[in-house]
C-alpha cells in the first residue's frame, strides 16, 4: 500500500510540473490516504487539522498532531513529518507557514473540501497568494484506479457480500431492525479480519465495520437513509440495506445495496423491485469504454419511463478512496468511460409512505464493458425464516 501510494505522490508531482504548479496543501483525508499512505482518528471535527504539502519537486511533508505522531510515522511513507502541538506557540498554523515559506506565488488546495479553519488561516496570513483549485488534477489521477486498487476493492467486495448475507439470514418476523445491524458489522469485522496480518501497515488497518446502518422496513423503505432502529419486521415488510457509508477495506469504498421481503411479497412491491432491478441492470448493460456517463443514467432512465416511474438524480457515481469521485453517471456528465473506472450503480424507486423498490451494486470499467466488484443475487429476495 505505501509503495502504490509512494508512485501516485510522484505521479502527481509530474503532473503538477506539466501544469506549472509549485505548491499543493491536501487537508481531504482521504486525498492524504491515497497520496501518504495514512489517515488520522482525530480530524478537524475535534480542531486538529492534518496535511500533506507536495510540492512539484523534492519530498512532500506531512503535519499532524502531537498526538497522533507516533502512529503517523509509522503508516506513512513520507520521512518529514511535522509535529504540532495543541498547546504553546507551536500550533498547527504555525508549522504550515513554516512549510510553505513566507511568500508563495500561489497556494493550490482543494477548493471545495478545505475546512473552514484552513482556508480562514491560508486567507489571512498569505493574502497575496491566490489559491488555486488542485481537485481537477488529482480528480483525474484517482478517475482510473490501478491493477492494485482494484484488487483492494474486490476484497472489499467480499466484505460486503459477507455483510449482505448476514443481514439476509438476520430477517424473520419479530426480528428487530438493529439486531439485523449488529449482525452486519460482526459479519463484515470478521471478514476483513481474515484479509489483514498484524505486520507491518497492515496492523494499523482496523477490520471493524463501522457507522450507522442505513435500513427501512415496511412502508419506511420509502424514506431512502433511514437509520436501524428498533422496529419489529412483520409478514411482507420489505427490508431496504445500503451498506454505502459501511461498505469499505484500507480506505476503499463501496456501493452496495439491496431489497428483501419478509415471508413473501405483494404485488405491488414485487412490481416496483423488479423495476428497479431492471433499471439498474440497463444501466450496467450500457457500461463500456467510450460511452459518455450521461447515456448509462439514459439507459436506466428508459425503463423508469417505460414502468410508469420518475427518473432519479443520477443512476451512479465514481468510487474510490471517496464515497464519492467523478465522473457521476447522470444527465450532463459527458465524461467518457474508460477501462479502470469504478462506480455504485443504482436503481432506485420511491412510492412515498408505502413501499421502494432498491438495489445497488459497485462496478469496475474492463476493456469491454464491466465487471462487477459486488456479488448478491439481483431478483426478487425473501427472508429465509
Amino acid at each position: 500500500m505505501l509503495e502504490h501510494a509512494k508512485r501516485k505522490t510522484e505521479e502527481l508531482q509530474r503532473r503538477m510540473h506539466d501544469e506549472n504548479i509549485e505548491l499543493a496543501v491536501f487537508t481531504d483525508e482521504s486525498s492524504i490516504a491515497y497520496l501518504a499512505g495514512f489517515w488520522g482518528y482525530l480530524g478537524v471535527e475535534f480542531g486538529r487539522p492534518t496535511l500533506l504539502v507536495v510540492r512539484r519537486n523534492g519530498a512532500p511533508t506531512v503535519i499532524t498532531p502531537l498526538m497522533e505522531s507516533e502512529m503517523v510515522s509509522a503508516m506513512t511513507w513520507v520521512e518529514d513529518v511535522r509535529v504540532w502541538e495543541d498547546a504553546g506557540q507551536r500550533n498547527w498554523g504555525r508549522v504550515l507557514a513554516e512549510v510553505v515559506g513566507s511568500a508563495p506565488d500561489e497556494i493550490w488546495v482543494e477548493r471545495n473540501s478545505i475546512p473552514a479553519i484552513v482556508r480562514n488561516f491560508l486567507d489571512d496570513t498569505f493574502s497575496a497568494s491566490p489559491l488555486r483549485d488542485i481537485s481537477p488534477v488529482l480528480g483525474g489521477m484517482r478517475m482510473i484506479k490501478t491493477e492494485f486498487e482494484i484488487g483492494v476493492m474486490k476484497e472489499a467486495g467480499q466484505i460486503a457480500g459477507a455483510m449482505m448475507e448476514a443481514a439476509h439470514d438476520s430477517l424473520r418476523e419479530g426480528a428487530l431492525e438493529y439486531e439485523s445491524a449488529l449482525a452486519v458489522i460482526e459479519a463484515g469485522s470478521r471478514k476483513a479480519a481474515g484479509f489483514l496480518t498484524n505486520m507491518g501497515w497492515d496492523r494499523f488497518v482496523s477490520p471493524m465495520i463501522h457507522n450507522l446502518q442505513i435500513m427501512q422496513s415496511g412502508s419506511d423503505t420509502s424514506m431512502v437513509h433511514r437509520r436501524a432502529g428498533i422496529k419489529p419486521y412483520q409478514r411482507y415488510d420489505p427490508v431496504y440495506f445500503c451498506f454505502c457509508n459501511m461498505a469499505q477495506f484500507k480506505q476503499y469504498k463501496l456501493g452496495f445495496d439491496r431489497m428483501f421481503h419478509i415471508g413473501d411479497v405483494t404485488d405491488e412491491a414485487r412490481d416496483v423491485q423488479e423495476a428497479a432491478i431492471s433499471a439498474q441492470q440497463a444501466a450496467i448493460a450500457a457500461i463500456r469504454p467510450g460511452v459518455p456517463a450521461e447515456e448509462v443514467a439514459m439507459a436506466a432512465n428508459e425503463v423508469y419511463r417505460e414502468r410508469g416511474y420518475q427518473t432519479g438524480y443520477r443512476t451512479g457515481r465514481s468510487i474510490g478512496v471517496a464515497y464519492l469521485e467523478a465522473p457521476e453517471l447522470k444527465e450532463g456528465d459527458k465524461t467518457v468511460l474508460k477501462p479502470g473506472m469504478t462506480f455504485a450503480v443504482d436503481g432506485g424507486i420511491s412510492i412515498d409512505g408505502v413501499t421502494a423498490g432498491r438495489i445497488g451494486d459497485s462496478v469496475v470499467v474492463t476493456d469491454t464493458g464491466s465487471d462487477y466488484i459486488t456479488e448478491y443475487p439481483r431478483s426478487i429476495l425473501l427472508s429465509r425464516h
